[in-house]
């Protein structure tokens, strides 16, 4: 536990935080909507800082990123809570069960924003130093360290202060995302990031208040700026029966990312399964056609590589040279094989945009 970054103090010992799009505001005891930031006596507390629920030692595929460090290994931590509340988590456990109540929402209209809980709650997790993550890390032969599992914008300053440590020791900075950090959050990290993976889990406004309690266009915002920024950038889309299994607004993802950032950077079409979501039980999988229908929309837009995720050998998880269709990479779950360091294809020389190094 400590002070936390990014805050302003208010009159009448009120704080706000400025670490998320939320920006909650909180009277005396109160916390964030993320369930891990308090004001205590007017100051804005980071309650999670240094404990962590995960750590383990991934593929660089898993998180999923297909064109940074391609078969290497990430060395992914966590800790808990999360600044949204998405009805279809499959982290839940870690991400929401610390908060006071299911489905929490902002309420804008008030003076206050957060949950109300008890000072003496001891948080889940380890006592884990950054020296002992990126000892770790080194140790563990991983050529990253990855901020996984829940969302690392709301275990910013200790992600931060492994991020700084992790850069003298050679390793590679991976976020993975539901960008919903405010810009003065995105401002820290970016010189520290090298590449991140964020979902966007819808392109409608009312599905992502209804079953996450965030606006999109924060989310665009942050996506076009990574973009701009050069970071290794990738995107998930988990389809959930209902929510995005509309053609058009499937479409509309897909021309986003095409044109409002890149038609090289990768679209992740995952699917979906009820049976570990958060409240979504009663779903259904997501169907094999909805899967088909989401990648012929993201080759429709123009994307050069769109792969297909939770999925066992379909073909669709391979990277295909975009000029002649040859095989580049080829994944089996999380290994791959048939590639080159080079990142050329092959058979006509394209040179594809992966980072090995």
């Amino acid at each position: 536990m400590r002070e936390a970054g990014l805050y302003k103090k208010l009159p009448r010992c009120l704080v706000q935080c400025c670490l998320c799009r939320h920006f909650c505001r909180l009277s005396e005891n109160q916390r964030g909507l993320c369930g891990v930031r308090q004001n205590q006596a007017g100051l804005l507390v980071s309650l999670n800082y240094g404990r962590l629920i995960a750590r383990a030692v991934d593929p660089v595929e898993k998180k999923p990123l297909f064109h940074f460090l391609p078969g290497t290994a990430a060395y992914s931590i966590a800790a808990v809570g999360c600044n949204l509340c998405c009805a279809n988590c499959q982290n839940w456990q870690i991400s929401q069960g610390i908060k006071e109540s299911k489905n929490p929402r902002p309420d804008f209209e008030s003076g206050t924003r957060g949950v109300r809980q008890e000072n003496n709650f001891l948080f889940p997790g380890d006592d884990v130093s950054v020296q002992e993550v990126v000892a770790e890390a080194v140790e563990s032969g991983c050529r990253s360290i990855a901020y996984t599992y829940t969302e690392p914008t709301i275990f910013f300053e200790y992600a931060l202060d492994c991020m700084k440590l992790a850069r003298q020791h050679s390793l590679k900075n991976i976020w993975v995302s539901n960008g919903y950090m405010s810009k003065d959050c995105l401002n820290e990290i970016l010189p520290w990031l090298d590449a991140i993976n964020v979902d966007l889990k819808f392109f409608d406004e009312q599905i992502y208040w209804q079953n996450c309690g965030c606006h999109l266009a924060p989310i665009l915002e942050n996506l076009q700026r990574l973009a701009k920024a050069g970071v290794n950038l990738e995107v998930t889309t988990l389809l959930v029966p209902g929510q995005t299994d509309k053609l058009d607004q499937l479409g509309d993802i897909a021309d986003f990312i095409a044109t409002e950032l890149s038609p090289d950077v990768p679209w992740h079409i995952s699917k979906f399964s009820p049976e570990i979501s958060y409240l979504l039980q009663s779903y259904q999988p997501t169907p094999a056609g909805l899967i088909d229908a989401a990648y012929e929309a993201g080759l429709k837009a123009g994307l050069s590589y769109v792969y297909t995720g939770n999925l066992l050998n379909d073909g669709r998880e391979n990277t295909y040279c975009p000029c002649c269709r040859a095989l580049v990479i080829r994944r089996r779950a999380y290994e791959i094989t048939n590639y080159s360091l080079a990142g050329q294809c092959h058979k006509c020389g394209y040179q594809l945009p992966l980072k090995f190094e």
